[in-house]
């Protein structure tokens, strides 16, 4: 069971005026930014989606989707847990070439979320896609995409500093590159969270690879969803949280799958009854572009680059009695 706690002695250099706009710089800045290295343009995202039409992320495939029903349409909506599926579909739509892409600003529900410093319900992200030719599916285009955003989080973190020169947050600016069966191998004895907390502390920033197939000790890494990413080249971007002493995940990123990948992703969790729904069978068929894309947390992105010890500083969502009394004791003020 997940729980928060907060450092001893944990004192905001912000107050809340000052966090709420910096918050604003922070949004602003990061996303001009990273539309700008990764040739993005902003377009409007769904709430929620029509279940028969495939669009839905099921992350592990375990975590219930909220849904309501819409008598004036006669469907039953899910409130998306992502729009890694939906974005794909939309760059196809809206007829975007290669080497652009989009971004959007996600908002979702996780009613099955454990909550602590780093977990809410509540998910707000910016989603964003990206059509590639299917010759750039590769490693090389992956570890080029991860260290812009890298650069992009770097630099918004420069901004804000020169207006909020008592913060005392730095990053690592280089990415070190490891794969999920290399950390399985350096650290045969710990979880895989435990090989996180110690690569991540010792690197700094981090690119882990390969998130979703099984590892050499018949377990994945950490659960992905067999229909969007390429297991074999997808990844969480990650940086060591100083405050909190933890591998601190920002983006959840990779090469989309093309037809075979996602078949045999199917076939290896039982899935395999997905392939007649509308999204896969577009992407079965050719239809769909092949892209690469990714979610980059906005509660995470603002908690991680304003020194703060929880998520609840920078996000209103609803909590748990035992999160409001640890926080309440400690001075710390949730939104």
């Amino acid at each position: 069971m997940l729980q928060s706690k907060i450092p001893q002695g944990y004192k905001s250099v912000l107050g809340l005026y000052d966090t709420q706009s910096a918050i604003e710089l922070i949004k602003r800045t990061f996303q001009d930014s990273l539309s700008a290295v990764l040739n993005l343009k902003r377009v409007s995202a769904p709430l929620f989606v029509n279940p028969a039409d495939g669009m839905n992320d099921n992350l592990n495939g375990v975590e219930r989707p909220v849904s309501f029903d819409s008598p004036a349409t006669g469907v039953t909506a899910e409130v998306v847990h992502s729009l890694a599926k939906w974005k794909r579909y939309a760059l196809y739509r809206y007829g975007f070439h290669t080497g652009r892409g989009l971004y959007t600003d996600m908002n979702a529900i996780r009613r099955d979320e454990e909550l602590d410093n780093l977990h809410s319900i509540y998910v707000d992200q910016w989603d964003w896609e990206k059509v590639i030719d299917p010759a750039e599916r590769t490693r090389q285009t992956l570890e080029t995409t991860v260290t812009a955003i890298a650069d992009s989080i770097n630099y918004t973190l420069a901004v804000v500093k020169a207006k909020y020169p008592n913060l005392g947050v730095s990053l690592c600016r280089d990415v070190t590159f490891v794969t999920a069966q290399e950390l399985c191998d350096r650290y045969p004895d710990k979880t895989p969270k435990q090989r996180e907390y110690l690569f991540v502390k010792e690197h700094r920033t981090v690119f882990i690879i390969g998130i979703g197939g099984v590892l050499s000790d018949g377990q994945p890494h950490d659960g992905r969803a067999p229909d969007y990413d390429d297991w074999t080249l997808n990844g969480d971007l990650m940086f060591y949280n100083e405050l909190l002493d933890c591998a601190f995940e920002i983006s959840s990123m990779g090469v989309r799958v093309d037809p075979p990948a996602m078949l045999r992703q199917l076939e290896l969790s039982g899935c395999m009854d997905r392939a007649q729904l509308p999204f896969h069978r577009m992407l079965l068929d050719g239809t769909l572009p092949q892209t690469i894309g990714g979610g980059i947390g906005q509660s995470r992105l603002c908690m991680l680059l304003l020194g703060k010890a929880h998520i609840g500083e920078v996000q209103s969502s609803l909590w748990d009695p035992h999160t409001i009394e640890v926080c309440q004791n400690a001075g710390v003020t949730l939104l």
